[in-house]
């Protein structure tokens, strides 16, 4: 049963519509991730959520409760924020506490609880230092002992990490993940990283323009994207989009795509795109179904091996990239990093077609 429920929302500021009647839910316990790019919305949809902003239209339920017109103290919700809000003249242990104390907690139970989060969160040697004292990696962790400290039912991020340098961000998402797995609290997340919502989400939601355009696993987003904004948005590097005719009809359903040299590249569809047959559509593929023969998927039903015109190599220690150009398009290969592949030639590439999808290009939606 969903914990949180979010139910045709819409947020107006004077006449431009913010979020454009969000459905989303998540269950006790998860940990949901709202992504997109800048301006989509998503921080607004936490803020609402949050009671920093009111809601134009629907309604937003925690445990089946209505908590729109609740004052933000009273949603039981607590709050992470970007710049951290650290108050600059209290020491670690105050800032942690300052809210029991605003709430009459006693003394002792304050003590207790500040010695468990500072544990936690491994800050116990930091407790009598200043904000100004911290690093960045430390101040956060700081936010977050005051958040952990009040036990809510909710936990609201807004792009806790974006402030941090990119070691540090691997590192504290660890942690972020390691007390979602302890505390088993419901949290919601803000992020523009889409790195972050895969590792991090049980369950990601992908906004455009104040419209939800897929909320599902991080498996469901990153390999059954709805629509093509999702395939490109979600992965790095992102999902190969290329255009592609089909030919034939029946079980014979075949892919031609403009290749290097003027001769088409074709691929054996099946009967996946009947009705298609003449039209052009979009290719979906993901660097990583497209590989050496070598380092190919061989429990793959559908894998073709294919000559392909290597255009730049980009080695990348793990893993070895390859810039090949189809359709008219440049797309991503992932191949392994001892692969011997040679710019300026032509080499054989494998394209593992179970892992392939079709979108419409006229409604942008994916070919069921």
């Amino acid at each position: 049963m969903a914990f949180l429920e979010i139910e045709k929302l819409e947020k107006r500021f004077g006449a431009v519509q913010i979020l454009k009647g969000i459905d989303l839910d998540i269950e006790e316990g998860g940990f949901l991730v709202l992504v997109g790019p800048s301006g989509c919305g998503k921080s607004t949809l936490l803020n609402t959520i949050a009671g920093l902003e009111s809601v134009t239209k629907g309604e937003i339920r925690i445990a089946g409760k209505r908590v729109n017109e609740l004052h933000p103290s009273k949603r039981d919700i607590a709050m992470v924020f970007q710049s951290y809000a650290l108050y600059p003249n209290m020491s670690v242990a105050q800032n942690i506490s300052f809210g029991m104390e605003i709430k009459g907690v006693p003394k002792d139970e304050r003590v207790k609880a500040i010695a468990g989060v500072a544990e936690t969160l491994q800050i116990s040697h930091l407790l009598d230092r200043k904000p100004s004292q911290l690093s960045g990696g430390q101040r956060q962790r700081v936010a977050m002992g005051r958040a952990l400290v009040r036990r809510p039912q909710v936990f609201l991020f807004d792009e806790p990490l974006s402030n941090l340098d990119a070691k540090l961000r691997v590192d504290m998402r660890t942690e972020i993940k390691r007390l979602h797995q302890s505390m088993k609290r419901t949290i919601v997340y803000v992020t523009h990283d889409q790195i972050e919502a895969m590792t991090l989400a049980t369950k990601i939601a992908v906004l455009k323009d104040g419209v939800l355009q897929q909320a599902g696993t991080p498996a469901e987003i990153y390999n059954r994207p709805d629509n093509i904004f999702v395939a490109d948005f979600m992965g790095s590097p992102a999902m190969n989009l290329i255009p592609a005719k089909v030919v034939g009809s029946g079980k014979t359903v075949k892919l031609e795509i403009g290749a290097h040299g003027g001769k088409p590249l074709v691929l054996n569809v099946g009967s996946h795109l009947n009705g298609y047959s003449g039209k052009t559509v979009v290719f979906g593929i993901r660097p990583e179904a497209i590989t050496d023969p070598e380092g190919a998927d061989r429990t793959s039903q559908n894998l073709i091996t294919a000559d392909c015109f290597i255009d730049v190599v980009e080695p990348a220690g793990s893993d070895t990239f390859a810039v090949i150009n189809l359709g008219g398009k440049e797309a991503i290969a992932r191949l392994r990093a001892d692969a011997r592949v040679v710019p300026g030639t032509m080499s054989k590439l494998s394209f593992n077609l179970d892992k392939a999808v079709f979108f419409n290009p006229d409604t942008q939606q994916r070919i069921e």
